[in-house]
């Protein structure tokens, strides 16, 4: 710790400094290595390729349901073609129904005249895809370096370390994830709530094949995701996330590898046969929060930083990396125009353009959980009608699943092939 007679280091200089190199910071420092922009990105972690999990099956079970607009995003940022082959898992349909009737919804790509829905990636390939990425740009790899304080200054921010570190920018672009701490050193005012329920995650060993399809089931204790992983030595896997309420998640956690691996095979009535084996579960409280501003003068917040939802759909990240490019449109356009980057007038362009979407989906995804957990008996009933109806509409799904995917509305540059 400095004393009153220490000097205080000098700050190290940049024109933007990106805060989280989890995958929605890195690629928002990707998108700005392009420019003439001196860019730094801190994160308290060691910036270096992550190695695969020591888990049974060899996957880790924090994983990523992409969007063909996060697909293109990596895609214009060279990282996509640095993902092992073996690690992208595309899936094509989409099965969704009711645990307590018998409504059911399917969605097939060909009906879109497309190759896939979406892919499930683990969270750590994309990193280490974006971090090769980085390694050969301009950017200033900034590890191990721990957020302590925020100070406003005539020249931007100065961002200080508790190594005695301090670095300043300009403009600072907060990634540091739900539990933001420029967030909250900054001040910004936040709308949250808890779900009242927890998502136990982990990777599942298959007696037979996902058929490329992402399975869902709504039970009266919370949705069950199957989402499908690549075969390895003739082997069929799935990641799972299935909520539940608490005391059903501590239940289910409690179980050994066999009572649990029979109760997630009842769970999703068997669709894909017993489930032969299962990795170390996790279980992790769900929470909903959103900044009710993105910005201030020389601050600006993307992804979980700025919202986090449930993870319902896999949208999350989709949402993330759709800020990140969003805020790099608007930065790259106020370069061409000799504006100030750190200008309020500038960022609010990012607000305005990502704040209402983000709002929308976050709207979707509670109105989803709480229809699903509904048990009044005409609610029950509605829900299964719509869902037989819904199904019927294929110009409806077309549209909805196309929104889902990210191919229709306005789309950042890098989103767009």
């Amino acid at each position: 710790m400095n004393t009153a007679a220490e000097p205080k280091q000098a700050a190290q200089q940049y024109d933007v400094l990106v805060v989280g190199a989890g995958m929605v910071g890195s690629a928002m420092a990707c998108a700005l290595a392009d420019t003439r922009l001196s860019i730094g990105l801190l994160d308290s972690q060691p910036l270096e390729p992550m190695v695969a999990p020591a888990t049974a099956s060899g996957y880790d079970p924090r994983v990523s349901a992409l969007s063909a607009a996060s697909e293109q995003v990596l895609k214009s940022l060279g990282a996509w073609p640095r993902l092992p082959g073996d690690a992208v898992s595309a899936y094509r349909n989409m099965c969704v129904w009711d645990a307590e009737g018998t409504g059911e919804v399917s969605f097939d790509a060909q009906d879109l005249g497309e190759l896939r829905l979406g892919h499930i990636v683990e969270n750590y390939q994309i990193q280490n895809a974006l971090l090769q990425q980085l390694t050969s740009s301009s950017v200033a790899l900034l590890p191990g370096l721990r957020v302590q304080g925020l100070v406003r200054e005539d020249s931007g921010w100065r961002v200080d370390c508790e190594s005695g570190q301090r670095l300043q920018a300009p403009l600072v672009v907060a990634a540091d994830g739900a539990r933001s701490r420029l967030r909250e050193l900054a001040g910004f005012a936040l709308r949250q709530w808890d779900y009242l329920h927890h998502a136990v995650v982990t990777t599942l060993e298959l007696s037979q094949p996902h058929q490329h399809t992402a399975w869902q089931r709504f039970l009266p204790s919370g949705p069950l995701a199957y989402l499908p992983l690549p075969e390895r030595n003739g082997k069929h896997y799935c990641s799972i996330v299935w909520s539940l309420v608490p005391d059903e998640a501590q239940r289910i956690m409690a179980l050994d590898d066999a009572a649990f691996c029979k109760a997630v095979t009842d769970a999703l009535e068997a669709r894909l046969g017993p489930v032969r084996a299962t990795d170390r579960r996790v279980c992790i409280p769900l929470r909903q929060c959103h900044a009710k501003e993105y910005v201030m003068p020389g601050l600006a917040l993307i992804g979980d930083a700025a919202h986090s939802i449930h993870p319902l759909a896999g949208q999350g990240v989709n949402l993330g990396l759709l800020d990140a490019a969003e805020l790099s449109d608007v930065l790259h356009a106020a370069l061409e125009r000799g504006e100030s980057l750190a200008e309020l007038a500038v960022l609010q362009r990012y607000e305005r353009a990502r704040m209402g979407h983000n709002l929308a989906v976050m709207a979707a995804m509670e109105g989803f959980e709480r229809l699903f957990h509904a048990q009044a008996l005409p609610l029950r009933w509605l829900r299964n009608a719509g869902m037989q109806l819904f199904d019927t509409a294929p110009l409806l799904k077309a549209e909805v699943i196309r929104r889902a995917m990210g191919l229709s509305g306005e789309r950042p540059s890098l989103a767009r092939a």
